[in-house]
């Protein structure tokens, strides 16, 4: 019996339905309160140490080379001293205390405890089991925690090693395609689909004169226009991006198969779309200006 093949894409849009309830709690209050307990209030300490402390105590360039495009004097104002004050073991704990308030507050009880949502958790680490640890630090340091035994937080731990791992491989492609971390997200804003300069500056550690710079480098590589928008080669060079992106993220979604995908990808979107109802998100986190 001949078996369907998987869309190209398909991947992608389980990807991005995964991850964009992972991303929930990089915007909760939960997640302050929980850190601010440790004794970690700053915001861009709390975001470094939840996503960097799987990899262990690792000082601030290990965390700028895995996240990429954060400027590395802002890195290094938190890093290696957040872990004085918090050791990672401590911040693991308290990322999944985090979480679980943010997906019962977010979701509801009732959902929480939903067969579809032990469904979802089951094809997401199907899924999973399938993802590479070669040249992906993040998404390999993740697969090395255990995994929850409630389904909400079994369903967040498979979505994040899902992020991670096409994170991972994104993070390879940008550097082949000879875009820094600051020019990949002036791209990405430019597309209309990443953050708005305002977040980055917030969160990214950037200001507006390296913005400006950035800009003008692409400019002289003919990817963005005098107005900011992308030019003709521009969008073609973040489509291929995405489509080599797509390559080096395959596996996971081949292993679960088409039909697995597409009923992952309709579950997923049904939380996704539930999280963003109830505020998950702020209103002006995405767009062009």
């Amino acid at each position: 019996m001949t078996t369907a093949a998987l869309d190209p894409r398909a991947g992608r849009r389980c990807h991005n339905a995964l991850n964009s309830l992972h991303a929930t709690h990089y915007f909760s209050p939960d997640l302050g309160r929980e850190l601010g307990v440790l004794g970690v209030t700053h915001p861009r300490a709390v975001n470094f140490a939840v996503r960097a402390a799987a990899l262990g105590p690792v000082g601030a360039g290990a965390v700028t080379a895995a996240f990429y495009n954060y400027k590395h004097e802002l890195v290094a104002a938190h890093v290696p001293a957040v872990w004085e004050t918090a050791p990672p073991e401590r911040v693991l704990a308290a990322r999944a205390r985090a979480v679980d308030t943010t997906l019962r507050r977010l979701l509801g009880e009732e959902a929480v405890a939903s067969p579809q949502m032990a469904e979802a958790a089951g094809l997401a680490l199907r899924a999973g089991e399938a993802c590479s640890r070669s040249a992906r630090p993040l998404y390999s340091a993740h697969a090395d925690l255990p995994v929850p035994e409630e389904p909400h937080l079994a369903y967040w731990h498979a979505a994040t090693l899902l992020r991670e791992h096409r994170g991972d491989g994104h993070l390879a492609v940008l550097m082949s395609a000879g875009l820094d971390g600051l020019e990949a997200l002036v791209t990405h804003t430019a597309t209309g689909r990443g953050m708005t300069p305002k977040w980055v500056f917030a969160t990214r550690g950037w200001s507006q004169e390296d913005w400006d710079a950035a800009v003008g480098r692409l400019q002289e590589r003919g990817l963005l226009e005098e107005d900011g928008e992308l030019t003709e080669r521009g969008i073609a060079l973040r489509e291929e991006i995405e489509q080599e992106t797509d390559r080096l993220d395959r596996a996971p979604y081949d292993h679960l198969g088409p039909d697995g995908v597409a009923r992952l990808t309709e579950l997923g979107t049904a939380f996704a779309r539930a999280a963003l109802t109830a505020g998950a998100f702020p209103a002006d986190l995405l767009g062009k200006r």
